[in-house]
């Protein structure tokens, strides 16, 4: 991407700038391929105001729902390791690690979530463990711009320097005295620079792995004009193709939850019908006060089951937007 400079140093921590909201952060996802059985995880370092995002989300077989999602303190931003999460990299561009050792909360109704409150007061806390070993599976997609006139995928003021991957995954997942290997695909993405989620006026992601050099990160993305973006890739025979268009359709519930998905999409080279069913949802929140005003994002994160030329494969739908005057901006596309 010649838009874009991105070095095997990167992989590592960046210097802070001065934005009080300066963020870095690094996301796993991972799936094992028989089961579908997985999650994602997230730390996101905000040193200059002091703490770190740490976010653990869990899917199980049955429904259910193992997390934790806490603010520990950080002084520095020279590695990535709070409140029990690590991450490290093993070799630039190629294999990495996450990892989480700490009380999870199970979650038999994941509408739970709805109320954080009520989350952390009421949901059974176990011990737990996740390991996802990650391998290269694609190229490297993205990096820094290289001039002012180049976008960001999601913004300048959401993340400057942002890049992602596809990775093949063994690992497990421990809840208790349950415990769940891993032998699958996934995902990361590693970004920075100053973030603040309400800056996001409405989006649409989608990230699938099928493995065997299959799968697809693509994005819609709006602002408050209504204006949109449609940035992605395809990931074909282990190469990445440009998305040129796509169009989304979603079935909501009547929470105004996505239920299944419908994208239709070109590459120069292809178009494709991709269909997915969000097995289980995550429905998150995010505030964040600015002067006298409270904002607030509606950050939905369902595990999702798409269907690809017949083929089945496992990822994240994940729709965030800015909720005001009660009204989710983005609903009901």
């Amino acid at each position: 991407m010649s838009d874009f400079h991105l070095e095997p140093q990167d992989e590592y921590n960046h210097r802070p700038d001065a934005s009080s909201n300066f963020n870095e952060s690094v996301y796993c996802n991972a799936f094992d391929r028989a089961t579908g059985v997985g999650g994602w995880m997230r730390l996101g370092n905000r040193v200059n105001e002091g703490y770190a995002e740490l976010s653990v989300c869990l899917y199980l077989p049955d429904g259910r729902i193992a997390c934790q999602f806490q603010r520990p303190p950080i002084t520095r931003n020279d590695r990535f390791a709070a409140g029990g999460l690590t991450y490290e990299v093993i070799e630039p561009f190629k294999r990495m690690r996450m990892a989480y050792d700490g009380e999870l909360l199970l979650l038999d109704d994941p509408d739970l979530l709805r109320k954080p409150d009520r989350l952390f007061q009421s949901a059974k806390r176990l011990p737990g463990a996740v390991r996802f070993e990650q391998e290269a599976a694609s190229p490297m997609h993205g990096g820094e711009p290289t001039g002012p006139a180049v976008e960001t995928m999601y913004g300048r003021d959401f993340s400057l320097g942002h890049f992602n991957q596809h990775t093949r995954v063994t690992g497990l997942i421990r809840v208790g005295d349950s415990e769940f290997r891993l032998d699958g695909n996934g995902w990361r993405d590693h970004s920075w620079g100053p973030r603040y989620w309400q800056s996001i006026y409405w989006y649409r992601l989608f990230i699938a792995n099928f493995g065997g050099g299959r799968g697809f990160m693509l994005l819609k993305i709006a602002d408050r004009t209504g204006k949109a973006r449609r940035v992605g890739v395809l990931l074909v025979d282990g190469a990445y193709e440009e998305i040129v268009d796509m169009d989304v359709q979603t079935d909501w519930s009547a929470a105004q939850d996505p239920v299944k998905v419908r994208l239709g999409l070109r590459t120069a080279r292809r178009a494709e019908v991709i269909e997915g069913e969000v097995l289980t949802l995550a429905p998150l929140r995010n505030r964040r006060k600015v002067g006298e005003e409270t904002l607030v994002s509606r950050i939905a994160e369902g595990w999702t089951r798409f269907t690809w030329n017949g083929i089945a494969g496992y990822g994240m739908t994940e729709y965030i937007e800015r909720i005001e005057a009660g009204r989710l901006v983005g609903y009901p596309l």
